[in-house]
């Protein structure tokens, strides 16, 4: 049987960011990879490839658009969240 998990995640652009949230259905008790993360970011219309698999981030692959996408976990705390942002900023310049 099917459950739905909510994953949340951050656009971030050059100049701000959104928090914005997808669903995936996944069977009972299995874990979302990678692949689920994007198929489900593409599903949102996002067109992206990972850059970043042990942050879990996502890079836009469209020409002329620089945005990442940023998957946060369940209990994410702000001190890692800071460590990500500056990441991010280093691989959009």
């Amino acid at each position: 049987m099917k459950h739905e998990i909510t994953v949340h995640f951050k656009v971030i652009h050059s100049d701000k960011s959104s928090l914005l949230r997808g669903i995936l259905f996944l069977e009972e008790n299995q874990k979302p990879t990678l692949y689920d993360y994007e198929q489900c970011l593409k599903a949102c219309g996002h067109d992206v490839s990972l850059v970043d698999k042990d942050n879990v981030i996502f890079k836009a692959r469209k020409p002329g658009e620089t945005y990442l996408i940023h998957i946060l976990e369940e209990r994410e705390s702000t001190i890692r969240d800071q460590i990500v942002e500056n990441l991010v900023r280093n691989l959009l310049n």
